[in-house]
């Protein structure tokens, strides 16, 4: 097996090449003048299982252009099956219709990477499961739950006051999976709602959590709004500390300097999404590594093994 790396995230690629002992593939991602991506492999693949690892966050476009481009370019090297791994897929929220007249844009998506000649696809918490069925390849749709449960047991030692909240009723099977991995935790859910256009939202929490210390979990972490709000929410209700787990770390804007200001004990993402200046010098975001997870994936579909076992 081969890895070729994107510039979306180089440090991911490196991390998944070195668990794996294996060099990444010698290639040139580069731009030409007027901003045109060229993509140069500079060693012999014919034959070869490729995976190219190349998150589409922001700027999304490039990152999507880049990882088009590289498939393309390792198809006409004769490359023997092309897995694009992809751990933040870009385009993911808009999954449906939210209009007259507006895209489906995560479709539209998928099938670009097919037609550009991918075999199959490795992603990481797909905002919408059934966005699986979107492509007409397989399909891995891994879960960070495992790396998250891990981290919180090492840091939080005993379970017995931990409370997994879901910050809106649309997340409560992810919660509840990660209850599950610890011990079976209880489970909130944060109720909101927006009374008037333009008004702030109410928080209305559903379950007591008075004295627990509660995990939000979530997908995708974008303004920080909602969670900033949901974690001042459970402290009112009586909660003795609010920390977020959050797979992709989008954190656009101000996101990084809300967090930071907010009741949140801390936010942890994974290292989905390469870290700007912004998360680097934040106090409060901690990241964490989906390498492994992704190695193990990665290994695996090049032995033709089980994945889904990776999560028993």
């Amino acid at each position: 097996m081969k890895i070729l790396a994107g510039n979306g995230n180089p440090e991911l690629a490196q991390a998944i090449a070195t668990y794996l002992e294996i060099p990444l593939t010698r290639a040139a991602v580069r731009r030409f003048a007027d901003e045109e991506i060229f993509v140069e492999i500079h060693e012999n693949v014919r034959g070869e299982d490729v995976f190219v690892v190349q998150p589409t966050a922001a700027p999304a476009n490039d990152n999507l252009m880049e990882l088009l481009i590289c498939i393309d370019a390792l198809k006409r090297a004769s490359a023997r099956r092309i897995t694009a791994v992809v751990p933040y897929f870009g385009y993911a929220r808009q999954d449906r219709k939210s209009g007259s007249r507006t895209p489906i844009s995560a479709k539209l998506v998928a099938n670009l990477i097919t037609t550009a000649g991918a075999n199959r696809v490795l992603s990481v918490d797909l905002h919408a499961g059934q966005i699986q069925g979107f492509f007409d390849i397989p399909t891995d749709n891994l879960f960070a739950a495992p790396v998250m449960a891990a981290d919180i047991l090492a840091r939080m030692g005993a379970t017995d006051d931990l409370m997994v909240v879901s910050p809106d009723v649309g997340g409560v099977v992810r919660a509840r999976a990660l209850a599950k991995r610890l011990g079976n935790a209880p489970l909130a859910i944060v109720d909101k709602r927006r009374e008037r256009p333009g008004e702030s939202e109410v928080m209305n929490i559903i379950g007591d959590v008075r004295g627990r210390r509660c995990i939000l979990v979530d997908d995708i972490v974008d303004s920080a709004g909602t969670l900033c709000n949901a974690a001042a929410a459970l402290l009112e209700a009586g909660a003795a500390s609010a920390t977020a787990y959050v797979s992709h770390g989008v954190l656009s804007g101000g996101a990084v300097a809300r967090v930071d200001g907010s009741a949140l004990a801390e936010l942890v993402v994974t290292d989905s999404i390469a870290a700007t200046e912004a998360v680097q010098g934040a106090g409060k975001v901690r990241r964490i590594t989906i390498a492994p997870l992704l190695a193990e994936a990665m290994r695996r579909t090049a032995e033709e093994s089980s994945v889904s076992s990776l999560f028993d």
